[in-house]
C-alpha cells in the first residue's frame, strides 16, 4: 500500500542541455561572502561571462576578483555606476539586506535581469517597489530560494497538491540554531542599518516559503508577532567581540501567528540563538492526513530526516514515511543560479516569482510592525 502511494509522487526529470552559442554577460553587487557561493557556480557554466563587479568598499571588488584568478573584470565602487557604464544581460546582488530594494529597482530600470539574493527586502513598500519595476521593464527577477530546487521541497509540495492530505487547515513550522548569530563576517547581518531584520530575514524567509509554496502561496490577512534579542545584545554571547552587542539591532527570535487566505492558520517561529536544540518539526494538518517534516540543526535547505504521512488506509490508522531524495549532482546553489539563467535565456518565468515573495516579505514585515505595536495587525498587500 505504501509503495503505491508514493509512485503518484515519481516523475521523470528532464536534463537540460546548456546552449553555448550565446554568452550571457553577468555582473556581481556586492563582493562579500555570499559572493563566493555566486562565482563559484558561475565559473562552471559555459555560457556565462562575469565583466563586472561593484561594492561600497574601496578596493573589495578588486581583491575578490584577484582572490578568484578572473582577469579583466571591470570594476566599480557602486551599483548605479556599473549598472550605468555596462551592457549587461544579468546581476547577482549579494549586497546587505538594506540595499536589496535599491539594487534590484535600478537594475531593473537599466533593463537588466536580476537575479536577488533572499530575503527579498526588509519591508513590504520595497517588495512593492521591486514589483512595480519587474513589471515595468518587462525583465525577470528571481529570488535566491535554492531551497526551491531540493527535490525533498518539492516533495512537501506534490504531497500536499496530490490531494493526500485533503483540506490543509493548520501548519506549523520555523527553525533555528542554539547558538547560530552570523557574525564570522562581520556585523553587517546584526545592525539594524545594514540588516534591517535578522533571523527573521535570513532564514526566518525559507522555513515561511518552504510551506506557503507547498500549498500554493495563498494571501496572508493577519498577524500576532513577537519579536526579541536576548542573546544578540549579550557581550559575553561573542567572547572574541563583546563590543557586537552594542552593535546588535535586529532580531535573533521570532514568533508569529499568521491567517491565510483559505482559513488556514500559519503557527511560526525562528531563532538564531535559543536555548533549545530545534523550536520543533514542520507539520502540515490536513483533513485526510497530516505530514511532519523533520527539523534540521540548523537551515540547510533541506529537510532533518526522512518525512511520514500520517493517514487513513481502509480504517486504518497508519503512517506512510517518504525516503529522503538525493540533491542533484550540481547542487542547490548551482541550480538556483542555472534557472535563473535558463529562465532569461528562454525568456520564461521567473523560478522564485517576486508575486509569491512579496507575500512572505508582508509576513515577515508585519511581525516586525506587530511585535513593536503589541497587537495583531492586518496584513496589507499593495497594488502593483
Amino acid at each position: 500500500m505504501a509503495t503505491s502511494i508514493l509512485d503518484q509522487f515519481k516523475e521523470n526529470q528532464e536534463v537540460k542541455t546548456i546552449d553555448t552559442t550565446k554568452k550571457l554577460k553577468v555582473g556581481i553587487i556586492g563582493t562579500g561572502w555570499i559572493a563566493d557561493a555566486h562565482i563559484t557556480e558561475y565559473k562552471k557554466m559555459p555560457d556565462v561571462e562575469i565583466v563586472a563587479g561593484a561594492d561600497l568598499t574601496l578596493g573589495k571588488a578588486e581583491a575578490f576578483f584577484k582572490k578568484w584568478e578572473m582577469e579583466g573584470v571591470r570594476c566599480y565602487p557602486d551599483h548605479k555606476s556599473m549598472l550605468d557604464a555596462e551592457d549587461l544581460d544579468a546581476v547577482s546582488i549579494c549586497t546587505y539586506n538594506m540595499t536589496h530594494a535599491e539594487c534590484a529597482v535600478y537594475a531593473l530600470e537599466k533593463g537588466v535581469n536580476v537575479l536577488l539574493e533572499k530575503p527579498m527586502c526588509v519591508t513590504t513598500k520595497e517588495a512593492a517597489e521591486i514589483c512595480r519595476a519587474e513589471k515595468k521593464s518587462g525583465k525577470i527577477i528571481s529570488i535566491g530560494f535554492q531551497p526551491r530546487l531540493d527535490p525533498n521541497m518539492q516533495m512537501i509540495k506534490k504531497i500536499v497538491k496530490s490531494g493526500e492530505l485533503g483540506k490543509v487547515y493548520y501548519i506549523q513550522t520555523g527553525g533555528g540554531r542554539r547558538r547560530g548569530i552570523p557574525t564570522p563576517f562581520g556585523t553587517t547581518f546584526i545592525e539594524k542599518e545594514t540588516g534591517g531584520i535578522g533571523a527573521l530575514g535570513d532564514i526566518g524567509c525559507y522555513s515561511l516559503d518552504m510551506v506557503l509554496n507547498a500549498v500554493g502561496y495563498p494571501k496572508p490577512l493577519t498577524v500576532s508577532g513577537y519579536k526579541s534579542a536576548f542573546f544578540g545584545t549579550r557581550p559575553d554571547y561573542y567572547p572574541t567581540h563583546p563590543e557586537y552587542a552594542a552593535k546588535f539591532g535586529v532580531d535573533d527570535f521570532a514568533a508569529a501567528f499568521i491567517r491565510l487566505e483559505g482559513d488556514i492558520i500559519l503557527d511560526f517561529r525562528i531563532a538564531w540563538a535559543m536555548n533549545m536544540d530545534t523550536p520543533g518539526d514542520t507539520i502540515i494538518l490536513g483533513t485526510k492526513g497530516g505530514l511532519r517534516i523533520p527539523s534540521t540543526e540548523c537551515w540547510n535547505g533541506s529537510v532533518g530526516g526522512p518525512m511520514k504521512i500520517y493517514h487513513e488506509v481502509a480504517g486504518e490508522q497508519v503512517e506512510t514515511e517518504i525516503p529522503i531524495l538525493p540533491p542533484s549532482k550540481e547542487g542547490l546553489f548551482y541550480d538556483k543560479i542555472r534557472s535563473f539563467l535558463d529562465a532569461v535565456k528562454e525568456n520564461g518565468a521567473a523560478p522564485v516569482p517576486t508575486s509569491q515573495i512579496i507575500y512572505n516579505q508582508a509576513i515577515l514585515d508585519g511581525i516586525v510592525k506587530s511585535a513593536e505595536q503589541g497587537r495583531e495587525i492586518e496584513i496589507q498587500i499593495p497594488e502593483i
